[in-house]
């Protein structure tokens, strides 16, 4: 993994406000413990990725944006190469964090994901 290697991360339809994705999506949960699920872009593609994800009848994903190891690097925030559930899957790791530093670093990490855009979308009907 390199700088410039993007983090693929599933965007869930509930993290979309008004057309904009929510910083919601870029923020691990105590039942995550406290791991952002993300796939290794060098590895695996975005389209690709996604349709992995989607066929988990309990997972759902309108698309998929992304961070670089450099913006995670820039938070403090360590990428795990963990390759679980599958080889390409990475983990961000926000667990030396309080409560108010991870909604501000996920707000930071959301910018940086808008700004990239989205790099794969579902076709919508």
């Amino acid at each position: 993994m390199t700088p410039d290697t993007l983090l693929l991360r599933q965007i869930h339809p509930s993290f979309i406000q008004d057309g904009r994705v929510t910083s919601q999506a870029f923020r691990p949960t105590p039942k995550d413990e406290f791991l952002l699920s993300v796939d290794d872009g060098d590895r695996v593609t975005a389209e690709a990725s996604w349709q992995r994800f989607i066929t988990n009848p309990a997972c759902k994903s309108v698309g998929v944006q992304a961070l670089s190891q450099a913006e995670c690097t820039a938070q403090a925030l360590t990428v795990i190469e963990d390759g679980n559930p599958h080889p390409e899957h990475c983990s961000v790791d926000f667990t030396a964090f309080d409560k108010k530093e991870i909604e501000k670093k996920s707000k930071l990490l959301r910018a940086h994901a808008e700004t990239r855009g989205w790099l794969f979308r579902e076709a919508v009907a």
